[in-house]
């Protein structure tokens, strides 16, 4: 029996920064009741480290650079679906689903093209909840697809008194250890309160309309968190991803920690098969819901990660596997890109040399298990030829398979080509 309703919740910017994650100081329960409930995936990535890339992926299943969203869908950035690609709310309205956006979307400046039979453009989480509130209040019949996308941890973040810590908070080792940063993370940490508490009216909704037993939920953000050194770079802390999926009437186990490497263009596949509706051509995402229901699944050996554009053009592409991560980057550029929003933050500028410096290599290698933050660059030595050489085979393929353009030379941007043709 196919899930009756799909309820897709992100917010922005927060990585796994959640208590289910392992991060006690963190006040999450509403969401962290999506684990207890249904499945965490220990090891999910994004296939980009900005937002609209990685939220593009989501909505088709497919990269950025098969997409059309290589960098942001905001004006004056103009990066645009394109629209021979369908997005998740068209192919499920298609399928007869009601479809509901709740707050921004970020994949597109026209976001009447994207199959929506209605848009709650509220932006403020207890807003969001409320119109959903609303929607799941009228009859049980028409099948439900909601997506919700809260902005309470996006920067800038809630005004927080950060004189003290709150027990069990932990920052992130490739931060420096400074009071700024301390600053930074209880802020936001604030934000992902508020996002709870949205997030749990929603799940209470869920159940007062008698819908929580046969839809499927998922949450999960965008990226890495805001972070000088995460958003914006292919190093762990960019990709890494919440994600969690609770389906009652879907055999998910609950409770259950997956290991695998799986990547957020999945999501997509995912909840067309637990509602059983045809996959349009061209996904690239591989369908999770074999291994939740315990049957025949190939895992991923690997995943791949890309970023074109952001505040500049700064384009990387990247294979991940259990150990090693090879970056290969395109362009000179700072050794890491820092977002205007995370250059005003505190920690950013307690010391903006830390990442001005000169991008040092073209291509990166780490052995994850030996260097986990992801500061030992090993390529070029002679120790890990070897991996060196099968990981750049691994990205080249894919990038030929995958038809990346920058292998027919540099991305134009949507305003360079305005600027040509105008």
């Amino acid at each position: 029996m196919p899930a009756h309703d799909v309820v897709l919740m992100t917010t922005h910017d927060i990585g796994r920064r959640l208590r289910s994650y392992g991060h006690p100081s963190v006040i999450s329960p509403h969401v962290d009741s999506l684990a207890e409930d249904g499945v965490r995936f220990a090891r999910a990535f994004c296939t980009a480290p900005q937002c609209s890339p990685s939220r593009a992926s989501l909505a088709t299943g497919r990269y950025p650079h098969n997409n059309g969203v290589m960098g942001l869908a905001h004006p004056g950035f103009d990066w645009e679906l394109d629209p021979t690609v369908p997005h998740l709310a068209a192919v499920l309205s298609h399928a007869g689903f009601a479809t509901h956006l709740f707050g921004g979307q970020h994949v597109s400046l026209h976001p009447e093209r994207l199959g929506f039979t209605r848009h709650h453009a509220e932006t403020a989480g207890p807003a969001i909840a409320s119109a959903v509130e609303d929607v799941l209040s009228t009859g049980r019949d028409t099948r439900l697809y909601l997506e919700i996308n809260f902005e309470e941890t996006h920067r800038p973040y809630p005004q927080v008194d950060a004189s003290r810590a709150p027990d069990g908070l932990d920052i992130p080792a490739y931060l420096p250890d400074i009071p700024e940063a301390v600053q930074e993370m209880v802020a936001l940490e604030e934000g992902i309160r508020l996002m709870d508490e949205a997030a749990g009216r929603v799940l209470a909704a869920l159940e007062s309309a008698g819908r929580a037993e046969n839809a499927i939920v998922v949450f999960t953000t965008d990226h890495g968190i805001a972070m000088p050194r995460a958003k914006c770079t292919l190093y762990d802390p960019g990709l890494e991803v919440a994600l969690l999926m609770r389906w009652r009437a879907g055999g998910f186990q609950a409770g259950a920690v997956r290991e695998e490497l799986v990547s957020n263009i999945d999501v997509f596949p995912t909840l067309l098969d637990a509602a059983d509706v045809k996959h349009p051509p061209g996904v690239q995402g591989r369908s999770l819901l074999p291994l939740l229901r315990g049957e025949t699944y190939e895992r991923r050996r690997a995943i791949f990660g890309e970023k074109t554009f952001h505040s500049y053009y700064d384009p990387m592409r990247c294979v991940r596997t259990d150990r090693h991560k090879l970056i290969r980057n395109f362009e000179t550029a700072f050794a890491v890109e820092v977002p205007g929003d995370i250059q005003a933050g505190a920690i950013f500028r307690a010391d903006p040399s830390l990442y001005s410096r000169d991008r040092p290599a073209v291509v990166e290698l780490y052995d994850l298990d030996a260097d986990p933050l992801e500061q030992r660059n090993l390529a070029g030595r002679a120790e890990v030829a070897e991996v060196e050489k099968r990981l750049n085979a691994e990205l080249w393929r894919w990038m030929r398979e995958t038809d990346d353009p920058l292998l027919e030379g540099p991305v134009p941007s949507p305003r360079y080509r305005l600027a040509i043709e105008s």
